[in-house]
């Protein structure tokens, strides 16, 4: 069913369907609903679509809004299309996963449907259910991730594939992965330390009251010396370092700090699940047995202050009380053998024009894997680039999204 809703400037409507939890058994009865947003210009109906693949995983489609302009492409992408925003399964109004539900062994089982392949399937359905033919898909980190299966399993419903810091590893292990993630955190980290000589001082005064269990979130969480360090999270964005040097100013006593500090810690807090199957978007074809955990660099066990990036270790789930009902579900899906979501052979043969900026200097989808992918598949065109962070099709305002569709325009057009 779908019904109009006025945003100034914008058309739009909302769709949600109910979808098979499991697509590929017929003797699984249970089902979840799916939400999605169509956005046009009141005059942009004639428009061919364009869907939404936001990052994560776990996290729902950004809400529209041209004041603000929300997201800060959208005005770049309803000049050639219309937009469908889907709240993948798990996120937003799409049967959100909020609190454990029954035994840790049932809770696993239903988050292991909770990655690119059953979205994928999930985009099938609303695509059909909208009666569209062939659409473009445009997939942000985590989301081109999810754009790579759907190449690998379905080209024929795409008109086009646009790629923002998404393009994921095909047959490397996640300790490849994360080993190269964790090079580029060093590197990030002296960067940063370079750029405000006073703040490995900070961090070093910070971690030592860490180590004292003398740091805590507004809820009195213990933040230890591990999460601290996960505030390099932030490095991976546009204005990352700066926010992080402004909290490194603050007295660590101050209700400031406290607040200041929950707010850019990467994980745990409102959205549980982006925490809890983090590492199985890495996986293809492998169970992660924690990597992050198993592939810190001994470089980093000698000195503290080199700061982490999307690494989750397995004690967070202790140590953060919004993670801690999850902490058996975490251990089981840590052995779970997860299936390949990727055919190098699939994507070898597909023709679907596709574009990808891919960041040079990107701290969560480390260049030189994204660029093998790349050489995958034929209609391929790839911009490299250290003008943006990870964050860059945002921070952009839409520069980033308006070059990949004049790369990828002329086989559109043919």
């Amino acid at each position: 069913m779908t019904w109009q809703r006025r945003i100034p400037g914008l058309r739009t409507r909302q769709i949600r369907i109910t979808v098979p939890l499991v697509h590929d058994d017929s003797l699984d009865e249970r089902g979840i609903d799916i939400f999605a947003r169509l956005v046009s210009l009141p005059d942009g109906d004639d428009k061919p679509y364009l869907l939404f693949l936001q990052g994560g995983p776990g996290c729902e489609s950004p809400r529209p809004s041209l004041d603000p302009r929300t997201p800060g492409w959208l005005s770049s992408a309803l000049d050639d299309y219309q937009l469908v925003l889907l709240d993948q399964r798990g996120t937003g109004l799409s049967s959100p996963v909020s609190e454990p539900i029954g035994a840790p062994e049932d809770q696993a089982e239903y988050l292991t449907h909770m990655r690119a392949d059953e979205i994928v399937a999930d985009c099938e359905d609303l695509r059909n259910e909208l009666g569209i033919d062939r659409w473009a898909v445009l997939g942000q980190s985590f989301g081109g991730f999810t754009l790579l299966h759907y190449l690998s399993s379905h080209p024929e419903s795409l008109l086009a594939g646009y790629f923002t810091g998404g393009l994921p590893a095909v047959g490397r292990g996640c300790e490849d992965i994360y080993a190269a993630c964790y090079r580029m955190m060093a590197v990030k980290s002296e960067e940063f330390y370079r750029r405000f000589p006073g703040d490995r001082d900070r961090m070093r005064r910070l971690l030592a009251l860490a180590d004292e269990e003398a740091i805590r979130t507004p809820n009195g969480d213990i933040v230890s010396p591990s999460r601290l360090r996960s505030l390099g999270h932030n490095l991976g964005h546009s204005g990352g370092a700066t926010t992080l040097h402004y909290l490194l100013e603050l007295d660590p006593g101050s209700r400031g700090f406290r607040y200041d500090l929950a707010d850019l810690l990467p994980f745990g807090g409102r959205n549980p699940l982006y925490t809890v199957i983090h590492e199985s978007s890495y996986a293809d074809g492998v169970a992660t047995r924690w990597a992050a955990a198993r592939t810190l660099p001994d470089e980093f066990r000698a000195d503290s202050t080199l700061l982490t990036g999307e690494h989750v270790l397995p004690q967070w789930f202790d140590e953060d009380s919004s993670l801690r009902s999850w902490t058996a579900c975490a251990k089981i899906l840590a052995e779970h053998p997860w299936p390949k979501l990727y055919d190098a052979s699939a994507l070898g043969e597909t023709q679907v024009p596709c574009a990808a900026i891919v960041y040079a200097n990107d701290v969560y989808i480390p260049m030189k894997y994204s660029l093998q992918t790349a050489a995958l598949l034929p209609q391929m065109h790839t911009w490299v680039t250290s003008q943006y962070e990870h964050n860059g099709s945002n921070a952009s305002g839409g520069e980033v999204l308006e070059r990949l569709i004049a790369l990828a325009c002329d086989d559109i057009a043919r």
